[in-house]
């Protein structure tokens, strides 16, 4: 089976980009890296062109989800795989492809209904190297992707088949949550590399936003350490303070983005190998800290 190699980019759809290009630079760290001709700002976490597109078209929620492949004959047998299960595909145009830095790209929407490309051949920029505009070490990208996000989606179940027998992505765990008396909420974890997972979702069709947060993983731990504070003294809202995850051991905190949804930042997450993980369930999410909610 085909599957995708990496979570490639986010595009993200906003109200205001000019807050989000402060946000993104003075509190986490992203470098700028141009608008486009429709004001949609380009943000940088390491050697690719970037990593988040902001759109300025007030939704303020996930626009898109960018999954990478590692070839053009990846991508032909992933259309292929897609076609196969039923789902819709269209190639990517030319100006598409320009316009998201890219060799060539597919499109599609999940079972929920979010639009998704897949891509291959991204811009690398390694003789203009990532600049932060903040004092920190950097986020862990490489083989592992920008990072990961949490969907709201409308099925679960058609949304594991999907992503682990459609996209190929494969279970790292599940995290049964009590968000109240008496509910419980079942969370899926996936992974496509080393990193403990890409994507998560949980079932919540009446949920006002699908993206619940984003996570960006830095290299150092005083990264966390210093941007947690940074964010007290900027007024910036945390919505989770520092915690240690359950299922990836990540030490991380919460914050609140200039679109409501939440930011994870966070270092140290374990990695997984597929020679030898084991599925696990958890009946909670961190192991300490992350009071709050999100």
């Amino acid at each position: 089976m085909t599957s995708v190699s990496q979570l490639g980019y986010l595009g993200l759809s906003v109200s205001n980009v000019d807050d989000w290009e402060r946000f993104a630079g003075q509190i986490l760290g992203l470098q700028a890296n141009g608008r486009d001709a429709d004001g949609s700002l380009f943000l940088r976490i390491d050697e690719y062109h970037h990593r988040f597109i902001v759109h300025p078209t007030g939704k303020d929620d996930i626009a898109y989800i960018g999954w990478e492949v590692p070839t053009e004959e990846a991508l032909q047998a992933m259309a292929a795989q897609l076609t196969a299960a039923g789902v819709t595909v269209q190639p990517g145009t030319l100006e598409e492809a320009a316009t998201r830095r890219v060799a060539g790209l597919i499109k599609l929407q999940d079972p929920s209904g979010i639009p998704s490309e897949i891509f291959y051949g991204p811009l690398v920029t390694f003789e203009k190297p990532f600049q932060s505009p903040r004092p920190i070490s950097g986020f862990k990208t490489a083989d592992q992707g920008m990072g990961h996000f949490v969907l709201f989606v409308e099925d679960l179940d058609r949304s594991l088949h999907f992503y682990r027998d459609v996209l190929g992505m494969r279970i790292s765990d599940f995290v049964n949550i009590n968000p109240a008396p008496g509910v419980t909420v079942k969370v899926a974890f996936f992974h496509c590399n080393p990193r403990h997972h890409s994507l998560a979702f949980a079932a919540m069709p009446k949920a006002p936003k699908r993206l619940h947060h984003f996570m960006l993983q830095t290299n150092s731990l005083d990264d966390v350490g210093s941007t947690y504070y940074l964010c007290q003294e900027q007024q910036v809202p945390i919505i989770m303070n520092l915690g240690k995850h359950t299922n990836d051991h990540m030490v991380s905190f919460y914050l609140r983005t200039p679109s409501g949804f939440a930011v994870e930042y966070g270092w140290g997450a374990r990695e997984i190998d597929d020679r030898t993980w084991q599925v696990q369930m958890h009946t909670s999410g961190s192991i300490w800290g992350h009071q709050g909610h999100l």
